[in-house]
């Protein structure tokens, strides 16, 4: 008869209660090994010694989840509590120094924010803090909030309307669309026709599932432009940016990044007709990292460098 192997009294870090804590969220080795930037096997490992110290198998499959045993449920409070401590504790006793610091700030931002705002960013940290990093994450509107909470995520970027109590905001700049083609397009040209506009083929930047604001522009496209137009759909907006430039598609994107990738790539800039909600983009942060004088310098900078509403 199979047994559980006997517990292990080793002790167990941080980083084990995290990988616990993110398997509880994800009830996936693929998506926690992402989420924590880790390979698959290095987190099959860590998974195998937390079941040997606790004297069970905590997760166990079932068709494609992985399902917490009644042990892990139990002790999911504890080990999330034993986290908020830890990571309370040491951010309210470190100094943050962005000199000598060597801290990783992860940051969750759409393609547009990736394009336009990490450039400002990595310069600015190049003169100020020469051994702080930034990593994008991606992360989808079910966990956005829980993210921000366990301190996967530092800040968020962008316009997340539906986050949950607790999550404090930022408005940085009111976000407009425009619409890009190539430069050389047959029948369109800056200011076309609201007719003209909805007969050509689009690029349809699709953000479903993010929680980004965006879905109310790409609804409006929907219920105007006739679904055979639209020649594709994509999950960025330089992709869709990048399609128009090499066919006769018409890619609707932010205005900021319209007049980069403009500049950059050739594109012509063209006034869609069609009204176009206004979306306000802001940076989002956890009460919990409030005070926390690494996440304060990070949202400090971010407000220094792109704040134009006059917070």
């Amino acid at each position: 008869m199979d047994t559980i192997p006997q517990r292990n009294e080793a002790d167990l870090d941080f980083h084990h209660l995290q990988i616990f804590d993110v398997l509880m969220t994800e009830h996936s080795i693929t998506k926690a090994a992402h989420v924590l930037n880790v390979t698959q096997p290095a987190l099959s490992k860590t998974l195998a010694r937390l079941r040997v110290y606790f004297g069970d198998p905590l997760f166990i499959r079932v068709s494609m989840r992985m399902e917490p045993t009644p042990k892990a449920l139990e002790l999911a409070e504890p080990v999330k509590s034993i986290l908020t401590n830890f990571r309370q504790l040491r951010s309210s006793h470190a100094a943050f120094n962005p000199a000598t610091s060597e801290r990783t700030f992860n940051i969750h931002v759409v393609d547009a924010g990736v394009v336009n705002m990490l450039p400002p960013v990595l310069n600015y940290l190049a003169e100020h803090a020469p051994r702080v990093n930034v990593q994008a994450i991606h992360c989808d509107a079910q966990h956005l909030d829980q993210w921000l909470e366990s301190g996967l995520i530092d800040i968020a970027i962008g316009s997340f309307p539906s986050l949950a109590a607790g999550i404090r905001r930022l408005p940085l700049w009111t976000e407009s669309y425009a619409s890009v083609t190539r430069s050389d397009h047959p029948r369109i040209g800056v200011t076309p026709t609201r007719e003209a506009f909805i007969a050509e083929k689009h690029a349809l930047v699709s953000t479903v599932g993010t929680g980004h604001e965006h879905v109310s522009v790409e609804r409006l496209i929907e219920a105007h432009v006739p679904r055979e137009n639209i020649a594709c759909r994509v999950p960025t907006f330089s992709s869709a940016a990048l399609i128009s430039r090499r066919t006769d598609v018409i890619a609707t994107i932010p205005r900021s990044l319209a007049l980069s990738m403009g500049r950059e790539c050739g594109l012509q800039l063209v006034e869609p007709p069609l009204d176009f909600p206004k979306v306000q983009i802001a940076q989002y942060w956890h009460d919990r990292v409030h005070r926390d004088p690494g996440n304060q310098w990070i949202r400090t900078v971010v407000k220094q460098l792109f704040c134009q509403t006059g917070n």
